[in-house]
């Protein structure tokens, strides 16, 4: 089982999550959200950062030259479209880094953009909220994510994840990975090292 830690704000929790074994690390540069980073703090963090682990940086409708504008100062390996980015404007960075397309569920309509975003490496399911685009701390219907499946792109589950609930979400959903933020934290951006280690323990323990 994949996982990604999201939300990471400071090199002491980067390091846990990776000891932890986390399989990717979630860096927000998404002004509005309490987790937002500049890219010079992302930048010392991802020197530490073990090969195995995957750095992801988590944008809402930037511009293609800002993205890689980022990736010039950040050389993370994936990037994941938080916003109401279109096919093109994702698949246009394809072969820069690995993409990921977030698509917020309410309802099983809420799948069928899917298939427009094949070539991405994954698509990651969050639960819908008129609020916000992500870190919602919510739940969606995870039995969708086992239908998504359908449209032969790999599925990542979100939204709501933490280590009493992170099993049964696999079960349901049967996903190629899962991802937490809030879930593991003792305040925005705060992780709690132990909800991260029993998190992972959990998600990969078959």
């Amino acid at each position: 089982m994949w996982v990604k830690i999201c939300g990471i704000t400071n090199l002491k929790d980067a390091q846990a999550a990776a000891a932890a074994g986390a399989d990717a690390l979630g860096f927000l540069f998404i002004p509005t959200s309490p987790r937002a980073l500049e890219r010079d703090q992302v930048a010392r963090i991802l020197p530490v950062l073990p090969p195995t682990v995957l750095p992801v940086a988590v944008v809402a409708n930037e511009s293609t030259d800002f993205l890689k504008g980022l990736l010039r100062v950040c050389p993370v390996g994936g990037i994941q479209f938080h916003g109401s980015e279109t096919p093109e404007e994702v698949l246009s960075l394809k072969g820069l880094c690995r993409l990921f397309k977030a698509i917020r569920v309410k309802d099983e309509k809420s799948l069928e953009v899917i298939p427009k975003y094949q070539g991405v490496d994954a698509v990651l399911l969050d639960a819908y909220s008129p609020r916000r685009v992500g870190g919602t701390g919510e739940v969606f219907n995870w039995a969708l994510a086992d239908k998504a499946k359908a449209y032969g792109i790999p599925i990542v589950v979100a939204g709501g994840l933490n280590p009493g609930n992170v099993r049964e979400a696999i079960q349901k959903a049967k996903p190629y990975g899962v991802d937490t933020a809030s879930g593991v934290e003792i305040a925005a951006g705060v992780k709690d090292h132990t909800l991260v280690r029993e998190f992972i323990l959990r998600a990969k323990s078959g």
